[in-house]
């Protein structure tokens, strides 16, 4: 009988609670209203849903989780959802209010629940990285068939469903927009069973993905711009919630935001972003698409200032806009371009609103959309999309659809005078005429609009060709050619807009971090940003933590390099960000003799590892060293290196300068230098994971010493 329960035996009464609640007046009515719908379905014997199947990949707990188990005597919250989806990006924020407000001892416990769209959202390392990255800290199932999702019949992205403590169907709210319902339904729900005396207050083994790894210079980069006359560059540094500029050579010349995330403006220093993406540099101003603050953000960089242009701070349902930018509210914006359009040149700012599936526009200074009213500068308003996700091309551009546009790349040259878009939720490409609004498809997609399943990865001409979730587009204007990253393809295409033919220009199609020796050898994993600069395409590698750049002349691929001015060894990065890994109770530690050294000396530790015999360093798990000061933070300026172990045959050279000022109140401090190694046997096999850590303790004396001071550091596993 469990077996059969669907979503479809709520459908009767929970109707009728819905409409009940609609004509409440009071929130103890609707208490009431909640607590008598669950009365009667205690009487119901057959809402019992099935456990989840064996064998299915966990994340963020010990252990598999089973109804008649771990969440036995909980009120469990299912969040049914696939991480491309932003709808399911926006209901995110509702599940981390009900996590603070209950916890797992009060009796809630939240359990998501992917049911993948794209074949690329059925890998685990895939949904790790979207677990990182929308920063899910509740337990995740990879149900990569979604057999819960068929079982229980449910229909579409983002579904929720409430269970009561015997794993019996209580509610389910489809769709986003549902904060206030969710929170009654789950309040009413734990105190209802409560005074059953049916919660229980156990805790759930948890262990989140996060802890286990080290931190990079970058996390989940998501998109880069350039401005080839400043030779600079801009970085959304998404998963730090921050924005960098650097030269065009590496050199960080600005990082505003971070660590955390935030939604302040003021001094570069001060402010603060949250998951920012769409990024657009010219000379000394950079427009940042605040994605999950719903907000447009300007970077002065020569007033040192950032201030809000558009949105309100929250998400936003207008799907039409109109109003001063910071009283328009607008949803998930995630690319921007800039552009012309009636007015002086540059006199708007086009932006990809994933949130409400439309193509927008920030008027800088006074303008006018095609075949439309004229706006005054800071007006935000609508230029393409009706507002319904679909996959539909139209001559009128408020009757077109699109499906959670996600990239943005200007042709104003004649012929083309086109924004084209990259959708990617329907994995196409699409293109909007600047001069009348007309929507048409470039590539990938099929014929009918409601179908957004189609796709693939397919070289070919228009809608022969297919992609997978594409979320970057960028147009090199001296070859009249797009590229595009495709992003769930783990590939860099090209597009001739003449003849709408697509192909590969570089990537193998498996996610990896590999490089060369040419573009169609080399691995990418989920790019979601590029741009194109002087005979190169930067290239934000998102789940790869890093820039690269395409060499379109050598045909090479290569690792852009991020250097910090004030870091002795350029190999060294450097992050004010960074969270150390836990070391497993099986790491050796080494402590070292006593080092004396003195204000301002570097200090430079040669490191010198041998493996076990018979092995070999893994590639497919790249190794490294965590140099940090735990406790005596003032020795790194509060700062953590890192680096990658990439060849063990000659010895690592890891510097640091230490402190002209020492902090006087630690006399003898300590420097950790941590080491991860993965090795397997060279013959295939087993894999192994060795991990070391060298405590060096030193003793600060008064007396400036010239030069450096080198010790060594030696293990052999």
């Amino acid at each position: 009988m469990a077996s059969q329960c669907t979503l479809s035996a709520l459908f009767s009464s929970q109707s009728q609670l819905e409409y009940a609640l609609d004509d409440a007046t009071s929130q103890q009515e609707k208490e009431n209203l909640v607590y008598q719908y669950l009365r009667k379905l205690d009487d119901k014997e057959d809402l019992k849903i099935p456990d989840f199947e064996e064998g299915l990949e966990w994340l963020n707990t010990e252990g598999p989780l089973s109804f008649s188990r771990e969440l036995a005597g909980k009120v469990v919250v299912l969040d049914f959802f696939t991480y491309c989806c932003i709808n399911c990006m926006h209901i995110l924020p509702d599940l981390h209010q009900l996590e603070k407000r209950h916890s797992v001892k009060d009796g809630l416990i939240i359990v998501g629940v992917h049911s993948a769209k794209f074949p690329n959202e059925k890998v685990l390392q895939n949904v790790r990285g979207a677990v990182l990255r929308y920063n899910i800290t509740h337990p995740v199932v990879n149900d990569r068939d979604a057999r819960l999702w068929h079982e229980l019949e449910v229909a579409c992205w983002p579904t929720v469903v409430l269970l009561g403590p015997r794993g019996n169907l209580l509610f389910s709210l489809v769709g986003e927009g549902h904060r206030e319902r969710l929170a009654l339904f789950t309040s009413a729900a734990l105190q209802h069973y409560r005074d059953q005396g049916l919660l229980r207050d156990h805790l759930v083994g948890t262990k989140l993905y996060r802890d286990s790894l080290p931190s990079s210079f970058l996390s989940f980069p998501g998109k880069v711009a350039v401005d080839s006359s400043r030779k600079r560059l801009a970085i959304a540094d998404t998963g730090h919630h921050r924005v960098l500029v650097v030269s065009s050579t590496g050199k960080l010349l600005y990082s505003v935001g971070g660590p955390g995330s935030g939604r302040k403006d003021g001094k570069l220093q001060e402010a603060t972003f949250c998951s920012p993406q769409g990024v657009v540099i010219k000379g000394d101003i950079v427009f940042v698409a605040d994605t999950e603050n719903h907000l447009i953000r300007k970077i002065d960089l020569l007033e040192e200032q950032v201030s809000t242009l558009a949105g309100v701070g929250f998400q936003g349902i207008d799907k039409d806009g109109g109003a001063m930018g910071p009283q328009q509210p607008i949803s998930s914006p995630w690319d921007l371009a800039l552009g012309t359009s009636g007015g002086k040149e540059d006199n708007v700012l086009w932006v990809a609103m994933a949130g409400t599936h439309q193509v927008w526009c920030l008027f800088l200074a006074d303008g006018k959309l095609p075949q439309g009213s004229n706006f005054q500068m800071g007006t935000c308003v609508r230029f393409a999309g009706s507002g319904n996700e679909e996959n539909r091309n139209n001559a009128y551009p408020h009757k077109a659809g699109f499906a959670q546009p996600s990239g943005l790349a200007p042709a104003p040259e004649e012929p083309w005078c086109c924004l084209y878009v990259a959708d990617s939720e329907s994995s196409t490409v699409r293109s909007v005429a600047l001069k009348d609004g007309a929507v048409k498809l470039l590539v990938g997609g099929e014929r009918d609009p409601m179908n957004l399943f189609a796709f693939g990865d397919v070289d070919g001409k228009g809608m022969d060709a297919k992609l997978q979730h594409p979320l970057g587009v960028a147009w090199a204007p001296d070859k009249s050619l797009l590229y595009v990253a495709d992003s769930y393809n783990h590939k860099i295409k090209v597009v001739d807009p003449k003849n709408k033919q697509c192909w590969v220009v570089a990537g193998t199609g498996e996610a990896g971090d590999v490089l060369g020796p040419g573009f169609t050898e080399s691995s990418f994993n989920e790019p979601g940003g590029l741009c194109v600069g002087e005979g190169v395409l930067f290239i934000a590698d998102t789940n790869n933590h890093q820039l690269k750049v395409l060499d379109l002349e050598t045909k090479t691929v290569s690792r852009f390099p991020i250097s910090v001015e004030d870091t002795v060894d350029s190999a060294t990065n450097f992050s004010c960000s960074f969270k150390v890994p836990k070391l497993p109770k099986s790491a050796l530690k080494v402590n070292m003799p006593l080092l004396t050294v003195s204000p301002g000396q570097t200090v430079n530790m040669k490191l010198v590892l041998s493996l076990p015999e018979g092995t070999k360093l893994t590639k497919e798990a790249p190794s490294f060293w965590i140099l940090s000061a735990e406790g005596n933070e003032w020795l790194l300026e509060s700062r953590v290196a890192t680096g990658n172990i990439q060849d063990l045959s000659q010895p690592l050279s890891i510097s640091t300068v230490l402190p002209a000022v020492p902090d006087v109140t630690d006399a003898s401090p300590e420097l950790t230098l941590s080491v991860w190694v993965y090795c397997c046997l060279t013959g295939g096999g087993s894999c192994m994971m060795k991990v070391a850590s060298f405590i060096q303790p030193l003793q600060i004396v008064t007396t400036l010493e010239n030069g450096p001071v080198t010790v060594t550091l030696a293990h052999a596993f």
